[in-house]
C-alpha cells in the first residue's frame, strides 16, 4: 500500500487563505544575495556576451525560487521535515549564488551541481510527502522529476564542458525547464499534466511573488545606497541618488498600488488557478524582476558617471531596465484585468522615444528622465483608476486569462 505523508501538507479550509510563514521569508534571504550577485555580474561584464550569461543565470535563479514557492504552496513549513528541506535548499542556494560570478569560468560545475540538487531533490521530496494523498499531483511530480532529470544532464554536461561551450549546454537545459510547464510536463508512459492538477492556493503564491518583487526592489536600493556612499557627494551624484530613489519608489507604486492586490483577488477566485499561476506568476513575473535587476545596474552607472554622455550599452541598460519592468507589469495587469493599462502603454512609448534621443544628453539626465516617466505612469494610472469603478473581469471566476 503506498505510503501516505499527508501530515506534511498544508491544511486547506474553504474560504481561508494560506499564510506565508517565517521560514519561507528566511529562505528568500538567500535570493537577496543571488540578485545582488546577478546585478554585480552584469555591471562588471556589460557586453552582449556578459548580458547573455547573466540572463542564463537569472533564468536559473528565478526557476529555483518559483518552483520552491509552488512546492511550499502545498507543503506545510511548520512541519520539521519540510523545514529541513528548505534549509537544504537554502544551503544549496547559497552555493549556487556564490558560484554566479564564476559560473562560466572555474565554478561552472559547482553552479550546475547545486542547481540540479535543488531542482531534482525538491520533486523527489514532494513525491514522498504526497504519497497517495493526492494521486493527480503525485503523477504531476513524477513528470516534473523526469523533466528535472533530463535538464540536469545538460546542466552537469555544461558544468564539465569547455568555457566557450558552457552557455550552449546551460541554454539547452533552460529550454527544457521552461518548456515543461507549457507542455504539461508531457512524459512517455506518464502522459501530460493539466493545470487543474496544480490545485494551488492562489493568494499564497501571489503573496510569495509580491515578496520577491520587494526583495528585488530592496536590492536595488542597497546597490544605490552603497554606490552613493562610496561616491564623492557632488550635486551631480546627489541628483543621481535622488533620481534612483524616485525611480524605485515609482516602480513600487506601479506594481503594488493596485496590481498586486488585483492579482491576488483574481487568482483566488479563478476557476483554474493553476493556469493563471503558470502564466501570470511563473512566466510573466520573471520579466518584472529582470527589469528591476537591470535598473539596479543602471542606477550604479548613473551614480558612477553622471556627467558623461552615454554609450550604446549605457542606453540599453538605463532605458532597458524600466522598459522591461514596465512591459512585465503591463502583461501581468493585462492577464489580471483582461485589458492593458493605457498608462503603461504610454510609458513604454515614452521610454522608446527617450532611447532615440538618449545620446544627446548626459547619463544623469537620461536616468532622471526614466525615473520621471515611471512617476508619470504611476500617477496616470492612479488618477485614471480612481475616476472610474473597477470592471467585472477582475473578479471573473472563470479564471485563466491566458
Amino acid at each position: 500500500m503506498p505510503k501516505q505523508n499527508s501530515s506534511l501538507l498544508r491544511p486547506r479550509r474553504a474560504g481561508e487563505t494560506t499564510p506565508v510563514t517565517t521560514i519561507e521569508l528566511f529562505f528568500d534571504l538567500v535570493f537577496v544575495f543571488a540578485v545582488t550577485q546577478l546585478s554585480h555580474s552584469l555591471l562588471q561584464n556589460l557586453t552582449l556576451a556578459g548580458a547573455l550569461q547573466t540572463l542564463i543565470l537569472f533564468l536559473a535563479v528565478w526557476w529555483v525560487w518559483i518552483y520552491t514557492s509552488w512546492v511550499t504552496n502545498w507543503l506545510d513549513p511548520n512541519r520539521a521535515p519540510v523545514r529541513f528541506l528548505l534549509f537544504a535548499l537554502m544551503f544549496a542556494g547559497l552555493i549556487l549564488s556564490i558560484s554566479i560570478p564564476d559560473a562560466f569560468a572555474g565554478r561552472g560545475f559547482t553552479f550546475a551541481s547545486a542547481y540540479v540538487f535543488m531542482q531534482l531533490g525538491r520533486p523527489l521530496f514532494m513525491l514522498w510527502a504526497l504519497g497517495d494523498a493526492d494521486p493527480g499531483n503525485t503523477l504531476n511530480f513524477q513528470r516534473i522529476a523526469s523533466w528535472a532529470a533530463l535538464s540536469g544532464l545538460f546542466w552537469l554536461a555544461g558544468g564539465l564542458a569547455r568555457h566557450d561551450l558552457r552557455p550552449v549546454f546551460f541554454a539547452a537545459a533552460l529550454a527544457v525547464e521552461y518548456a515543461g510547464p507549457s507542455l504539461g510536463f508531457w512524459t512517455p508512459l506518464l502522459g501530460r499534466s493539466s493545470t487543474r492538477d496544480w490545485n494551488v492556493e492562489g493568494a499564497h503564491l501571489a503573496e510569495r511573488c509580491s515578496l520577491f518583487i520587494i526583495i528585488a526592489l530592496g536590492e536595488s536600493l542597497l546597490v544605490t545606497g552603497a554606490a552613493f556612499g562610496e561616491a564623492a557627494w557632488t550635486p551631480a551624484t546627489t541628483a543621481a541618488f535622488a533620481a534612483a530613489f524616485a525611480g524605485a519608489a515609482a516602480s513600487w507604486w506601479i506594481y503594488f498600488d493596485l496590481g498586486a492586490e488585483e492579482g491576488s483577488a483574481r487568482i483566488a477566485s479563478s476557476f483554474d488557478p493553476g493556469r493563471l499561476a503558470r502564466l501570470a506568476y511563473t512566466y510573466i513575473h520573471l520579466l518584472i524582476v529582470a527589469g528591476i535587476i537591470v535598473s539596479a545596474v543602471a542606477d550604479e552607472i548613473v551614480l558612477s558617471h553622471p556627467e558623461a554622455h552615454p554609450q550604446t550599452r549605457d542606453v540599453a541598460v538605463i532605458v532597458g531596465g524600466p522598459l522591461i519592468y514596465l512591459f512585465g507589469v503591463l502583461l501581468f495587469k493585462r492577464t489580471v484585468r483582461n485589458r492593458a493599462p493605457l498608462s503603461h502603454i504610454g510609458g513604454l512609448v515614452m521610454l522608446a522615444l527617450l532611447a532615440l534621443a538618449a545620446k544627446t544628453q548626459t547619463i544623469l539626465a537620461l536616468g532622471a528622465e526614466t525615473s520621471l516617466i515611471l512617476i508619470v505612469v504611476s500617477a496616470w494610472e492612479w488618477i485614471s483608476l480612481r475616476r472610474k469603478p473597477q470592471t467585472a473581469p477582475l473578479l471573473d471566476s472563470r479564471g485563466g486569462g491566458d
